[in-house]
Parts: structure tokens; C-alpha cells; sequence
């Protein structure tokens, strides 16, 4: 039974995003920017009782059909 099961999960990793803890240096007076944005990524990846599988990058929204064949 154990060697049927697969294991997967997606994680969105953002860079300046607002699950983003920041440290910045900064004059005293002056406001922190942010130059060209932030952006993120979307992963997907998958292990069983064989190994870990592909990771993958998720472009859009995860929807069955990505999920099946990503």
C-alpha cells in the first residue's frame, strides 16, 4: 500500500511580497523604495516510498488539469 502513495505540494515564493520579511538599510529622513516591483514563483514538486519527483513551475493558477499534467 505505501509504495501507491504520492506525496506533492506548491508553494509560491515571493520576493518583496507581503509574505516577505524585509531588512533595509536607509538614510534617516528618507522613504524605502521598491525599484522594478517584486515578482514570485510558483513551485510543484512530489517524492514517494521511490524517490522525489520533477519539480515544476507553475505558470497562472493551479487548476485539475495542471495539476495532473503539469
Amino acid at each position: 500500500m505505501r509504495n501507491k502513495i504520492l506525496w506533492s505540494d506548491e508553494t509560491k515564493i515571493e520576493l518583496f511580497g507581503l509574505n516577505a520579511e524585509r531588512h533595509i538599510w536607509k538614510k534617516s529622513g528618507t522613504n524605502a523604495t521598491v525599484k522594478h516591483g517584486g515578482g514570485s514563483i510558483k513551485l510543484l514538486g512530489c517524492f514517494s516510498v521511490a524517490g522525489t519527483g520533477r519539480r515544476v513551475r507553475i505558470e497562472g493558477k493551479m487548476n485539475g488539469a495542471k495539476y495532473r499534467d503539469p
